[in-house]
């Protein structure tokens, strides 16, 4: 089939719209959304050991911002994120070897990863508010 101009129409690419989001592809793309995200807690992680590093003005300076509500939002942010990334991860060590390929199992590992990293990240921080 052709148009106008004698060009053979071609069907466009499916838009996002038509996907379902399912489990697998949901944690696909937080791992690699953690994974950069990971990028920019290690430079704060740099950042505040090269503040303990320099002068104890500097580090006190450094642990008011990180104890402000937004500092502590982007600290427990970036705990999510490790242990997120780090579930993933352990998810695919057993893709490796060959286990887990099976429709069933990869939405359950799926959903545990993410049910996983939320909670892990809570038991987290709740401990460091205990002590």
């Amino acid at each position: 089939m052709s148009d106008v101009e004698g060009r053979v129409k071609r069907p466009l690419s499916p838009h996002l719209s038509i996907y379902k989001p399912i489990p697998t592809m949901v944690v696909s793309i937080l791992h690699r959304i953690t994974g950069g995200a990971l990028y920019v807690g290690t430079l704060l992680m740099v950042w505040w050991l090269l503040a303990a590093a320099s002068s104890e003005a500097y580090f006190n300076y450094i642990n008011e911002i990180m104890g402000s509500i937004i500092g502590q939002f982007i600290l427990i942010g970036f705990t999510w994120a490790l242990i997120q990334h780090m579930l993933g991860g352990v998810k695919h060590l057993f893709w490796d070897v060959g286990y887990g390929f099976e429709k069933v199992f990869s939405s359950r590992i799926a959903i545990f990863t993410l049910i996983g990293s939320i909670s892990i990240t809570c038991i987290i921080w709740l401990a460091a508010y205990a002590i």
